[in-house]
């Protein structure tokens, strides 16, 4: 246990990773830490979340934030991006143009669950869509170091991404691909039939030993995503074969 990222709030999860579980919807804002860079996973749900996060961030590594991935585009996971001007910004292909046409469906999302309007707005107005888009994979060097970014949907929604940490133990960042607080959630802009392929090559690049980080819950291991992956197998009627 490292007991200061414990004491701010955080968790640390293998040496080179940790994450918080971020209040009201309890989304999680990822973190990995290079010799002399840092990339955030999903910043938090408004500028005022985006901000802390980045304080908080910088304070327990050393470092700046230099990179932002998104893992999807649902309110609680990107409208704290703006709050890290200066980063380079990652998501799956599509996402920008998503991000960029979509904003008041955003904003309209984001107060429907409870986010303050004024603090939607903000956030929406500022909100920096990712430049670089990820078809396939795409590695990332943060010094010492290397993650990998994965399109490995679509699933949750049509721009799905997952990060994967190298280390004594992997660590896989699955957005909400995989939520451990609750069942998966099906909006809208679900691609359900394709969803447990998703999670077949989250366990494909993870393995059997990964720690599995669910965008909302505890972290998991291999045979929690296989279960999940069977129970959406089965209520989306796709079939094993």
């Amino acid at each position: 246990m490292d007991v200061r990222w414990e004491e701010a709030g955080w968790e640390r999860l293998t040496g080179r990773t940790g994450r918080r579980r971020l209040p009201v919807w309890d989304c999680t804002v990822g973190l990995v830490v290079g010799d002399d860079s840092a990339l955030v996973i999903d910043p938090g749900s408004c500028l005022r979340e985006g901000a802390a996060v980045r304080a908080e961030a910088e304070r327990l590594t050393g470092r700046h934030v230099t990179h932002i991935a998104f893992t999807h585009g649902h309110f609680d996971h990107v409208l704290g991006g703006a709050a890290f001007s200066g980063a380079e910004f990652y998501g799956a292909v599509g996402l920008d143009a998503l991000l960029s046409t979509g904003r008041e469906e955003l904003r309209g999302d984001a107060v429907r669950h409870g986010l303050a309007e004024a603090e939607a707005a903000e956030a929406v107005d500022l909100l920096v869509p990712p430049k670089h888009l990820v078809s396939g994979e795409w590695t990332l060097d943060l010094g010492g170091v290397q993650v990998l970014l994965a399109n490995v949907g679509p699933g949750h929604t049509g721009h799905d991404l997952a990060v994967f940490v190298p280390g004594e133990r992997e660590a896989v960042f699955c957005g909400d691909l995989v939520e451990e607080s609750g069942e998966p959630q099906a909006g809208s802009d679900a691609v359900p039939r394709q969803w447990p392929a998703a999670l077949d090559r989250l366990l494909s690049l993870g393995g059997e030993d990964a720690l599995y980080v669910p965008g909302h819950g505890a972290v998991v291991d291999a045979g929690f995503v296989r279960a999940q992956r069977a129970t959406l197998a089965a209520r989306f009627g796709v079939s094993e074969a």
